[in-house]
C-alpha cells in the first residue's frame, strides 16, 4: 500500500471515532459484560490508535485497526486480571444494526449465560458469532491457534446449550457448521 502524502489529520481521527464509537462499545460491552468497563476498553483502544495515528497509510484501514486494537486490549486486559467477571446492569446498550434484532425480552437471559462463560470462550463466541469472523480470523486477533478457536466455540456451545436449553440455540448447529475453516 502507497504511504499517504501527509498523516490523516486529528479531524479525520475524530470522525473515525464518531463512525466506530457505536460498534466497538457493542463489542467491547460484550467481551466485558460492564458498561463502564466497555467505554473504558474502547477508549483505551481509540488512545493506542491515535498514538499511531501519524503512521496510518489508508484512512479506510483505521477502523479495521481500531477493532483489532480493541480485541487485543481485551485479550490483555484477561491476561492481567484487569477483567473482574461480570456486574449486573439495569440497562443494556441499544441495538446499533439489524444482527441486535433479537427478542428484546431474550436480551437479559443471553447476556446472564455470556457472563457464565470464561474470558477466553466468551471472546471467541463474541468475535465468530456477533461478530461474524472466521476461525482463522478469530485466531489471528486472539493469538491463538485454530484449533484452540474450535475447542473454545464447541466448550462454550456445550456450556450455553447447557444453560440456555436447545430452544435458544435452534441454529447453533449450522451456524457453527456454516463459521468452521
Amino acid at each position: 500500500m502507497i504511504r499517504a502524502s501527509r498523516p490523516p489529520s486529528d479531524a479525520e481521527f475524530a470522525s473515525l471515532v464518531e463512525a466506530v464509537w457505536p460498534r466497538l462499545y457493542r463489542t467491547a460491552y460484550l467481551l466485558i459484560g460492564d458498561a463502564g468497563e466497555a467505554e473504558d476498553l474502547v477508549q483505551t483502544a481509540l488512545a493506542k490508535t491515535y498514538a499511531s495515528w501519524g503512521r496510518v497509510r489508508s484512512v479506510d484501514a483505521a477502523p479495521g485497526y481500531a477493532h483489532t486494537t480493541l480485541v487485543n486490549t481485551a485479550r490483555s486486559w484477561f491476561r492481567t486480571k484487569r477483567w473482574r467477571n461480570e456486574r449486573p446492569t439495569e440497562a443494556l446498550p441499544e441495538p446499533t444494526s439489524a444482527s441486535d434484532d433479537i427478542d428484546p425480552s431474550l436480551r437479559p437471559t443471553l447476556l446472564a449465560a455470556l457472563a457464565a462463560l470464561p474470558p477466553r470462550q466468551r471472546a471467541v463466541v463474541v468475535l465468530r458469532f456477533y461478530e461474524d469472523h472466521s476461525v482463522a480470523e478469530t485466531a489471528h486477533l486472539l493469538g491463538v491457534t485454530d484449533g484452540t478457536v474450535k475447542s473454545q466455540t464447541s466448550a462454550a456451545l456445550t456450556t450455553l446449550r447447557g444453560l440456555l436449553g436447545d430452544d435458544l440455540l435452534i441454529d447453533s448447529d449450522a451456524t457453527t457448521g456454516a463459521h468452521h475453516d
